[in-house]
């Protein structure tokens, strides 16, 4: 099944708080067996509901999930702008992208969790001054990925005759997903620079986001359909509807996934995904209610994905 001359897709959106390494390798090797299409960290020093467990650096992590996996491609939703210079984050970013074979899929957004920036010693700067911020960055980025040399001196990044070789395996670079949903500032941005809209969980109207998106790219001068949509979206199934009924009493307060969540057996969430379809999007990653355990995983891949094929 394609939209807009793109295939449906179902990637696994994991956050890596609680897991150890050989742990986090193990389900990825798993995911990868069963035919999802992505696996995607979370870029966070600390999980934001338990703040003391492990948790794994997301680049590091794709590092080694790079060297176990070889089909699986591996993303991040969304690496945080202001953690890292964005020269420095172009030479890393293609550096994995050679480590994996070109399955890097690079995911960018503003950040959002002010405890964690005063915690590990960075700037909370207001809401508009982190949006120029990753414009400035992705400019940086697209520039590093692309051309033999970067000379880009802006508000607040300053990058100089700066080389970055090796460039990555894909051409013209890795797949650029921007997660975030600002009607005026950040689905402009996705218009200028994006190759993926990745629509965070708990939106309220979707139609009102796409629309506002549409009008972004008319601005520019491109054609929406040029651009992929991507939903992360909670998903609880369970193969009965008294587990369903079960499984999401446990979940139902885990705001705001639960406001967009897709729940139900097998059939139900088949008939779910094919409205949202309907809308356009072609890409789900999917927050598995039970942290994608094995079964949940198999009951998805071999009921549910079959059904896109």
């Amino acid at each position: 099944m394609e939209v807009n001359g793109h295939k449906v897709k179902f990637g696994v959106f994991l956050p890596q708080a609680g897991f150890q390494f050989e742990a986090l390798a193990e389900r990825a090797s798993l995911i990868e067996q069963l035919g999802y299409h992505s696996l995607w960290l979370v870029d966070h020093m600390w999980s934001p509901r338990a703040k003391d467990i492990d948790h794994l650096e997301c680049l590091m992590s794709l590092c080694g999930l790079a060297s176990r996996t070889q089909r699986l491609r591996l993303g991040t939703l969304v690496l945080c702008n202001s953690f890292r210079n964005p020269a420095l984050l172009a030479k890393m970013l293609s550096t994995l992208d050679h480590i994996s074979a070109g399955r890097l899929e690079v995911g960018l957004g503003a950040g959002w969790m002010a405890e964690e920036f005063e915690g590990y010693g960075y700037e909370f700067a207001p809401i508009g001054t982190r949006l120029k911020q990753l414009e400035e960055s992705l400019r940086i980025l697209k520039s590093m990925f692309t051309e033999s040399r970067t000379t880009f001196h802006g508000k607040f990044y300053k990058v100089t005759d700066a080389p970055n070789n090796p460039k990555p395996l894909q051409k013209p670079h890795p797949p650029l997903t921007i997660g975030g949903s600002g009607e005026k500032v950040m689905l402009r941005l996705v218009a200028r620079y994006a190759d993926r809209w990745n629509c965070p969980a708990g939106y309220r109207r979707f139609e009102q986001k796409l629309n506002a998106l549409r009008a972004h790219c008319e601005a520019v001068g491109r054609d929406i359909r040029t651009l992929e949509l991507s939903e992360q979206v909670l998903v609880c199934v369970r193969a009965t509807q008294a587990e369903v009924d079960q499984e999401w009493e446990r979940v139902k307060n885990l705001k705001p996934f639960s406001f967009t969540a897709i729940k139900g057996t097998p059939p139900q969430v088949i008939e779910s995904i094919r409205e949202r379809v309907g809308r356009g999007v072609s890409l789900f990653t999917i927050f598995f209610s039970d942290l994608a355990s094995p079964e949940t995983l198999k009951l998805f891949a071999h009921e549910v994905i079959p059904a896109f094929a």
